[in-house]
């Protein structure tokens, strides 16, 4: 008698066989003796199965068969660099770490912006190749165009994908647009994103869904601050953040960082620049400037250190400083933040204290930054202005904007 492993294995093996011959529009003879699919639940032995290695799309960051969720604040560009992935992919382009990329086809399904106006200007800034784009513009049904509906259209599109062949990416922007349900419980996201996973996986293209991060959580984990239920992320191999922070030097700057991975890195990230670019004569439009690369985690990289409760006392103390260190005087702003690393604290924090303080900031000579105290007159202690090197003039002195 045949064993239960065995058969499964027959059985398994005469339905992809089959699957592929109507595929290529074979017809299948009867054959006497092979078994039949049996009802119930399957079985597979690890001896069966042969190891396979991740494909990648873009090393690390983008796999091949995957979900990945882009999440960021309003306002932080993920749309945007999006589209930049797509322009990489239809191009044949480079990734932002320099690595080549081969050129396909990519699929958008975006239910905020406009392809005419908004997205195709993108793509042409960011030098797409036109003609491997496709939107998912609706489903007709009896002559009329209808909304696309994942839970009843995906095998369309699936057929649609598998004609144009080599599909690579798919972006679904907003990823929340695939669930129909409450996107705040788990059983109804990971039923409605299924569906999209299945689609990816079964044409082998890198699956992006973008999102929103939630306000607050200062000190939490980037990743889990994603919008809706944490079947997002779970489902999702890959969760990428994009968000504005501060340098030490106080000026802000973007970052795309790894915020979770289960199939490699979890760590690292690019600093990245929004420009705004002519894409065509008269029409104007946004695209990425990628810049080097960032090393630590993403809560490193994009979240403060500090706890609420934390951050409380660090403005208390960062205001005590200010008003030790710039009492009655006129300081170098590289002399500030040489005593706030010695005294432990962040410089971000010292500038949300010097803000609170209403410090006057300047620039002088040699493009060099001085801060002092508003109103010095009502200390009693007015500066020597002609003892600071750098200063010539307080009138010559113009307000800072970006130091």
């Amino acid at each position: 008698m045949m064993a239960a492993r065995e058969f499964h294995l027959l059985a398994e093996r005469a339905a992809r066989v089959d699957a592929a011959a109507k595929r290529a529009g074979f017809a299948i003879a009867d054959v006497s003796g092979t078994p039949a699919m049996a009802d119930g639940v399957v079985l597979t032995n690890g001896a069966d199965l042969a190891p396979q290695p991740v494909s990648w799309l873009w090393r690390y960051w983008l796999a091949l068969g995957k979900l990945h969720i882009l999440a960021g604040a309003p306002g932080q560009g993920k749309t945007t660099i999006a589209i930049d992935m797509a322009a990489t992919v239809t191009s044949g382009g480079r990734w932002p770490d320099g690595s080549g990329c081969d050129a396909g086809h990519v699929l958008i399904w975006s239910g905020e912006d406009d392809p005419a106006d908004t997205l195709l200007p993108r793509l042409i800034a960011a030098g797409a190749n036109k003609s491997r784009v496709h939107f998912v513009s609706g489903t007709r049904t009896d002559g009329e165009l209808r909304p696309f509906d994942p839970a009843t259209d995906m095998a369309q599109l699936a057929e649609l994908a598998s004609r144009i062949r080599d599909v690579r990416l798919i972006i679904v922007d907003p990823v929340v647009s695939a669930v129909t349900g409450d996107s705040h419980k788990n059983t109804e996201v990971r039923r409605a994103l299924q569906p999209l996973v299945d689609l990816a996986s079964t044409i082998g293209a890198a699956l992006v869904g973008i999102s929103h991060l939630s306000k607050g959580g200062q000190g939490q984990d980037p990743a889990s601050r994603v919008v809706g239920s944490i079947a997002f992320t779970a489902v999702a191999r890959v969760v990428l953040v994009a968000a504005k922070v501060k340098n030490q030097e106080g000026q802000d700057r973007r970052i795309l960082a790894r915020g979770k991975s289960n199939i490699g890195p979890d760590d690292g990230g690019f600093e990245y620049a929004i420009a705004q670019v002519e894409a065509l004569p008269g029409i104007q439009a946004s695209r990425i400037a990628w810049g080097t690369p960032v090393e630590g985690s993403a809560r490193e990289l994009l979240t403060d250190s500090e706890t609420d409760s934390e951050a409380d006392n660090a403005q208390a103390a960062a205001t005590s400083f200010l008003l030790e260190v710039l009492k009655g005087d006129t300081v170098p702003v590289k002399s500030i933040e040489a005593e706030a690393e010695e005294a432990g604290l962040a410089w971000r924090t010292i500038r949300r204290a010097s803000d609170a303080l209403g410090v006057r900031k300047r620039r002088g000579a040699e493009n060099r930054w001085y801060w002092s105290l508003a109103d010095r007159s009502k200390r009693g202690n007015l500066a020597n202005l002609s003892n600071v090197e750098g200063l010539d003039n307080l009138d010559n002195m113009s307000t800072e904007t970006d130091a």
